[in-house]
């Protein structure tokens, strides 16, 4: 597993991406390439941890949108119940630098290809991140460095049954656990036939899992909103 804290003698290689630290002209110089993409940095350190761990994956190739867009094989929930489903998330990941003093991005990469899509009508909806995942009564069995599982517990509290086949949702609110996997856990609240909210729950999927650092928080960027109202549709 590449997740976790490095000192600079940092070396990873998997499937055609490798990074590493190395000396160069007296000087410690980050280096990552995969495929064509390939990313540079010198760190003016003397001493540091390089952290490696999965973040909200809506950062490539550029920052397009706060929003990720799953969907799924229709499933139809009967009146005021509740049932918990795991989905697949495509994963990005971040490594940051860290001293006493602060931490900072170095590097985005993944190795799952970006989709987009618009959820709701041109006039008003939002580009969201899109990714197609099986529906599973269980934890499936992913690679961690392209895919996370997401444990979504859907609440029908509408008078009638109900279809679903998306879910679209907010990345400020993400919390991102790792350790053999990657996971988050979130909710779905289903209002009526067209419109539900979506949020997270700060906790892991498993016990022993370790919290990711937020790319919101590492870059000091203030957070108000939480959760998001699905008011385009369901299906």
């Amino acid at each position: 597993m590449m997740f976790g804290r490095y000192d600079y003698r940092f070396q990873f290689e998997y499937d055609g991406v490798w990074a590493n630290v190395e000396e160069e002209n007296g000087l410690l110089v980050y280096r990552r390439v995969s495929g064509t993409d390939t990313c540079r940095r010198i760190l003016a350190s003397d001493g540091g941890t390089l952290i490696v761990n999965p973040v909200e994956p809506l950062n490539l190739p550029k920052e397009i949108t706060n929003y990720l867009e799953i969907e799924f094989d229709p499933i139809f929930i009967e009146p005021n119940s509740v049932r918990k489903i795991y989905l697949t998330f495509p994963v990005e990941i971040g490594i940051f630098v860290e001293t006493r003093k602060d931490i900072e991005v170095l590097d985005l990469f993944s190795l799952s290809r970006q989709k987009y899509t618009l959820y709701g009508p041109p006039s008003g909806g939002v580009i969201a991140r899109w990714h197609r995942s099986e529906v599973f009564s269980g934890i499936p069995d992913v690679d961690p460095l392209r895919e996370g599982i997401l444990e979504l517990s859907i609440r029908n509290t509408y008078r009638e049954w109900a279809e679903v086949s998306r879910a679209v949702f907010e990345s400020y609110d993400m919390k991102i656990y790792y350790g053999d996997l990657v996971s988050m856990v979130a909710q779905m609240r289903i209002i009526n036939k067209y419109t539900a909210e979506t949020d997270f729950f700060d906790e892991p999927l498993l016990p022993g899992m370790k919290k990711s650092i937020e790319l919101y928080v590492a870059r000091e960027i203030p957070i108000i909103k939480k959760g998001f109202l699905m008011e385009w549709g369901l299906t």
